[in-house]
């Protein structure tokens, strides 16, 4: 990890006062920002609790359950293990994982999971939270279905399911786990290992935040009518928030559709993949992977979400317009709770936000009090 020295003095003061402010207020539990420019670490900033129920004080080397926001650590995984000749990019799933491929999803491949486009988002709609919890098991019961439109001609946010595609080819191509390959090709050689985890165990867990829910959150679920599409990718039962994250069943599962991790450690890793696949002289992956990474895919009406977004293979990106990932060259993914990691190419810019109360708000404000301070162009968010 890079030394304080290279922080930006008036950005960190900036946003270091902001997050005091949004503790102070009671917006925010506790909360990290961490920001790469030009391949060095410019804002380091911390404030707020770890634990309320003990007071622990929240640090930069808190590893906090950062939900979706993690989705591209573990495509970068994925990234790197095609890039080893493991994995092919159009090469059906059921070539790794035969049992996938029943009830019509021969022809799914790990572009379309990467795109959301594999066509199986859903989860049982009387999912138990132990169930959500047992990747194993959910992975076997998403290989038995059908998909809900014809892969790779639709896309919709496969929010939980991503994660047991993801971890089970992983296993099925390697014979080891999600964290042990992550720890081997990407967080190891960026000195982040132990700051990141899919699975939470051992002094992990004891260093990890305790997550909790906004007062009145519970209300933006109730609004959702029904039918909501929101309710096929993750049923009531199993949205995030505070009581599942902090269950010890589901922090110890190998869920790939999020990660538990530091702001710190997220902003490297984005700030090593938007110079191109390296940082600090350390190669995670080959230019042309990134540039094939991260080139537009689709940008079609989203069957989950319900509002067109711009996909790559294995991220969300940015745009000219209202975006939550910076600018047309920004990618990454936002995250539950108000959490965020994006690299944005064009300003040699990674930025990292990760918390543990779970807001409805965007966090608008911290995106732009960084890029305001670091003299980088505000960006029009759906947040406000």
């Amino acid at each position: 990890m890079q030394s304080r020295s290279t922080l930006n003095p008036s950005a960190q003061q900036a946003v270091q006062q902001l997050l005091k402010e949004l503790v102070s207020s009671g917006q925010e539990t506790g909360i990290q920002v961490a920001a790469y420019h030009d391949g060095k670490p410019v804002v380091d900033a911390v404030a707020g609790l770890a634990d309320p129920a003990t007071g622990r004080p929240m640090t930069g080397d808190t590893p906090i359950n950062v939900w979706s926001a993690g989705k591209g650590v573990a495509s970068t995984v994925i990234h790197a293990l095609v890039e080893r000749g493991r994995l092919a990019y159009d090469a059906p799933v059921a070539t790794y994982w035969p049992e996938f491929g029943a009830n019509g999803k021969a022809g799914v491949t790990v572009a379309h999971v990467l795109t959301h486009a594999a066509g199986v988002p859903q989860l049982p709609r009387d999912i138990t939270r132990e169930q959500f919890a047992d990747v194993p098991g959910m992975a076997a019961w998403v290989a038995r279905q059908a998909p809900l439109w014809e892969p790779g001609t639709k896309t919709g946010y496969h929010a939980a399911t991503f994660g047991y595609i993801v971890d089970e080819l992983v296993r099925r191509v390697t014979g080891r786990s999600l964290d042990d390959v992550a720890r081997d090709l990407v967080t190891g050689p960026l000195g982040i290992a132990d700051s990141v985890a899919f699975a939470v165990t051992g002094t992990l867990r004891e260093r990890q935040a305790v997550l909790d829910d906004e007062p009145g959150g519970e209300a933006a679920l109730a609004a959702l009518p029904a039918d909501s599409p929101f309710f096929i990718a993750g049923p009531p039962a199993v949205m995030p928030c505070a009581e599942i994250g902090n269950r010890p069943d589901f922090q110890a599962a190998s869920h790939a559709a999020g990660v538990t991790a530091t702001a710190r450690a997220l902003a490297r890793l984005y700030a090593a993949l938007g110079a191109g696949g390296e940082l600090d002289g350390v190669r995670i992956l080959s230019r042309e992977t990134v540039r094939r990474a991260t080139a537009f895919q689709t940008a079609d009406v989203d069957q989950i979400v319900g509002f067109p977004f711009p996909k790559s293979l294995g991220f969300n990106l940015g745009s000219d317009g209202p975006s939550m990932l910076g600018g047309p060259t920004g990618f990454g993914y936002p995250g539950a709770g108000g959490n965020l990691a994006y690299a944005e190419p064009e300003h040699r810019f990674a930025l990292a936000i990760a918390k543990n109360r779970m807001t409805q708000a965007w966090p608008v404000a911290i995106e732009g009090a960084v890029r305001g301070a670091l003299g980088l162009p505000s960006i029009p968010s759906f947040g406000g």
